[in-house]
């Protein structure tokens, strides 16, 4: 029998996910579908599944996420898939396969959910990850690079996120960037290999710009004197780049232009930018994408510019710390207790008269002491309890406790609906403030 045969329990680095965690995802989603679509992207749901080809033409076949942390199977006539590790393949798949280019010339999706990689599990960062994932298609223009930007930085004020570092950088086009490759490859032959990890050692054969974003301190310090892409990209190249820092600064927004900043996929080309927490420790981004002009062409689509980024939900989570992310979590608003069962209907049809007017709450099933239910009501966090005894049930009324002040009030129990809308306005009114 196999180690783990016979057990009940999650796969190693695939985690549950429960309340408080669940509402503040839901809570990351609402925003997301909220402030995107004030820019006009529409939502899409794409397959967890794809074609193992697929990422490997789109990503690059030498790149970590292809090599080393695909999760990858056989169908039954042999052809090998893949769990997506990132989003942005997947919705060009569906843009080139369902010919949106036909029947829109500016093209704005956004999408979420769960992506996998098989890396070493840690806090923010485990096999199966979510994100939030914006793209944009049909635009050659620096002013949209600069658009897809601010939204991101609104997203991120919206959930309540500020003490964020934008980091922005350009790598140059099909023209430019194989010249700056050779540049940049004289210098890292220069070096010795004992200044180099492995895995850059094989990187500067496959990819040498992957180098510069190596997170090995020794790699780091070997490659400071690099020299920067931004300094050898051709006219056009330097041009929208700096249209593009023109436009943010128009808007006052900070940033830091980082000549390391290389992104991990192979598609990305002129700008690219990452956003960076400090309060999550030394892996700090959070938010990262680029444009990606010839991406959809080279899996075999019309030649079709674009742009895009991905969030980490998990990693906003984290950034978000424990007082920001209680506020995800929506308080329940009422708790039926049931002190007799010959009032279960009418406690039924009480929690059902304020759900109706939007309020969140639970009905006793059974009738149990006050002190028992009173208790419930407690660990629900419930703002107010509702009490049906015999006397309530006898003339036809019930009991609103208030659970913070103590206070209690008696109303009809035609009233209900009536209370709970004056609730829900209140509620409503204390969310725009």
């Amino acid at each position: 029998m196999g180690k783990n045969e016979g057990k009940t329990e999650a796969v190693k680095g695939f985690a549950d996910l429960y309340e408080p965690d669940s509402s503040i995802f839901t809570a990351l989603e609402d925003a997301a579908r909220r402030i995107f679509g004030n820019y006009g992207y529409e939502e899409l749901r794409i397959p967890i599944v794809e074609y193992t080809d697929l990422f490997s033409r789109s990503i690059g076949a030498e790149t970590d996420v292809v090599q080393k942390e695909m999760f990858t199977m056989e169908d039954r006539r042999g052809r090998s898939l893949a769990m997506r590790p990132e989003a942005t393949a997947g919705i060009m798949r569906s843009y080139i396969e369902n010919k949106l280019y036909a029947s829109k010339s500016v093209c704005k999706l956004f999408c979420y959910g769960p992506m996998f990689r098989y890396e070493r599990p840690q806090k923010g960062r485990m096999r199966q990850f979510h994100q939030l994932d914006c793209e944009c298609l049909g635009v050659h223009e620096p002013l949209l690079d600069a658009e897809i930007i601010l939204m991101l930085m609104g997203f991120f004020k919206e959930i309540g996120l500020t003490d964020l570092a934008l980091e922005l950088n350009t790598l140059g086009c099909r023209e430019c960037r194989p010249q700056y490759r050779e540049t940049l490859l004289a210098f890292l032959e220069g070096l010795s290999t004992d200044d180099l990890c492995e895995d850059c050692r094989r990187r500067m054969q496959t990819n040498p710009l992957r180098v510069l974003d190596c997170k090995v301190a020794a790699c780091k310090k070997a490659t400071e004197n690099a020299p920067a892409i931004h300094e050898h990209v051709c006219p056009e190249c330097a041009d929208h780049f700096a249209e593009v820092r023109t436009l943010l600064d128009g808007r006052k927004t900070p940033y830091i232009l980082n000549p390391r900043l290389v992104r991990g996929l192979d598609y990305y080309m002129r700008t690219t930018f990452e956003v960076v927490s400090s309060s999550i420790g030394a892996q700090g981004s959070i938010a990262g994408g680029g444009r990606y002009d010839a991406l959809v062409e080279q899996l075999g689509g019309p030649p079709t510019p674009g742009i895009g980024f991905a969030c980490g939900m998990e990693r906003l989570a984290l950034a978000l710390g424990q007082e920001k992310a209680k506020k995800a979590h929506r308080q329940t608003d009422f708790f039926v207790a049931l002190l007799d069962d010959s009032g279960a209907s009418k406690a039924l049809y009480a929690a059902e008269a304020l759900r109706a007017c939007g309020l969140k709450g639970e009905v006793a099933y059974a009738a149990r002491s006050l002190k028992s239910l009173m208790r419930q009501a407690s660990k629900l966090d419930a703002r107010f309890c509702f009490l049906l005894g015999p006397e309530e049930l006898a003339a036809s009324n019930i009991v609103i406790k208030n659970m913070a002040s103590g206070e209690q009030a008696t109303i009809p129990l035609s009233g209900v609906k009536d209370w709970g809308a004056i609730q829900s306005s209140e509620l409503e009114r204390k969310k725009h403030r």
